[in-house]
Formats: structure tokens, C-alpha cells, sequence
């Protein structure tokens, strides 16, 4: 029987790349996107935005209702909008907070109750390594980001007793869309990872394949960076 995988910021880059992984296992994927889009092979999708609790709650039920328990939620949704602090909006804080953080929290508190119930599964935040080497222009991704290890920390000691595994990985410059608009300056920063060149999607899909194998079924609370030796010491 094929597992039950909850994916969201599915429609494209790192999301997408994890959502291929895992179908490529056989599994029974769920995309989560604003846009509805996923890729090919998803067993379901939902178009939402994960800052709305209500939409994600009803999203995770009739999921459930469908493919069973949640056996690995990957909460990879997230924006940026970035700018100096002291130029930086109450809208740019927010919404940034709102997605990256409180969107992971709702995703999380709504898949683990079936995880609970089942006495199994995998919670896994896609985090970043700006929060631990600093980022200008970047208080409010980076805040989030951070934010994102206490609160695996917190959960992965509630829910250790039910065999419920939470972990965070931290990519370091990947190839994305998001890390495309910054041209000239991500050759400056490839420059300074120590394996000199950027990562690519598939080397975070990696990396959560193996947190939700049984491979680690015996490592929680940890925080992985995925990033070429960028942030090493993290």
C-alpha cells in the first residue's frame, strides 16, 4: 500500500522536486500550491494559500478522508520580500511571517493529529541557512526561517512518545526561480560555497527522502544544511 505524502509549495523548484522524489517511491502525493499546480503524478492537488488555517484544515481532512494518515507532511511553502529593515513594511513582515512560518504551524497541527492517531510519521521543514549566516535585506525570511527550528524543536518532543518524527533541512543557494532574480549577485555568492557551485532541487529532495525513510526513524529535532558547506558549522 502506497504511503500518504503531503507536499506543499508543490507547483514548482524545491516543492516540486520533493513531489517528484516521493512519486517516484510509488507514493500517494497531495500537492498544496496557491496556484493549484503540481507536477505530473500527483495523486491529488489543492490550490490554497497555507496562511489560511481553515483552508489547510479542510484540505488535510478530505486528504485523509481519501489516502489514509499522514505519513510525511513536507512543509515547503514560502515567499520573500525582501528590503532594508528600516525601509521594510508591516505588509512585507507579514505576509512573509504568515507564509513561511504560521502557514508551516497550521500544515503541521493539521496533519498531526492522523500521525498521532497512527502512532507513525514524518513531519519535515524546509528551512534555510540565512537565518544562521545572516542575510541584509532579509529580516523577515530570516526570522521566519528561524522561527521554523523552535518550532520543530517543540513539536518533536510532543509528539516523540507516538514514534512521530519532526526535522528541519536548511538549503543553502539552490536554483530556483526565486534564487534566479538575483543575477550578477548569485555568482558572487556560488563563489563563497565551499563545493563551488550552486545545489540543485533535487539535492533537498534527497536529503527529505531519506527523513521520511525508515533509514531515520531514529533522528528528531535535527536541523540538516543542504548547502555545499555554505553555513558549515550551523
Amino acid at each position: 500500500m502506497s504511503g500518504h505524502v503531503i507536499v506543499t509549495g508543490a507547483s514548482r523548484g524545491i516543492g516540486a522536486a520533493i513531489a517528484e522524489h516521493f512519486i517516484a517511491l510509488g507514493e500517494n502525493v497531495v500537492a498544496f500550491s496557491r496556484s493549484g499546480d503540481a507536477p505530473t503524478g500527483c495523486a491529488a492537488t489543492f490550490a490554497l494559500d497555507v496562511a489560511d488555517s481553515r483552508a489547510v484544515n479542510d484540505a488535510v481532512k478530505a486528504a485523509v478522508t481519501e489516502f489514509g494518515p499522514v505519513e510525511t507532511l513536507v512543509a515547503n511553502a514560502g515567499v520573500t520580500h525582501d528590503g532594508l529593515a528600516m525601509r521594510m513594511s508591516d505588509d512585507q513582515w507579514r505576509e512573509v511571517l504568515s507564509v513561511n512560518l504560521d502557514g508551516a504551524f497550521y500544515c503541521a497541527r493539521a496533519a498531526m493529529a492522523s500521525m498521532v492517531r497512527a502512532r507513525r510519521g514524518s513531519i519535515i521543514f524546509i528551512s534555510s541557512v540565512s537565518p544562521f549566516i545572516g542575510n541584509p535585506g532579509q529580516a523577515n525570511y530570516s526570522a521566519a526561517k528561524a522561527g521554523l527550528v523552535g518550532l520543530a524543536r517543540s513539536l518533536a518532543k510532543e509528539v516523540a512518545s507516538r514514534s512521530v518524527t519532526v526535522n528541519v533541512v536548511a538549503p543553502g543557494l539552490i536554483d530556483t526561480d526565486m534564487t534566479s532574480s538575483l543575477g550578477e549577485a548569485s555568482d558572487a555568492l556560488a563563489a563563497m560555497i565551499p563545493l563551488g557551485h550552486i545545489g540543485q532541487p533535487a539535492d533537498i529532495a534527497g536529503v527529505v527522502g531519506f527523513l521520511a525513510s525508515n533509514l531515520a526513524r531514529y533522528i528528531t529535532g535535527a536541523v540538516i544544511a543542504v548547502d555545499g558547506g555554505l553555513a558549515m558549522g550551523l
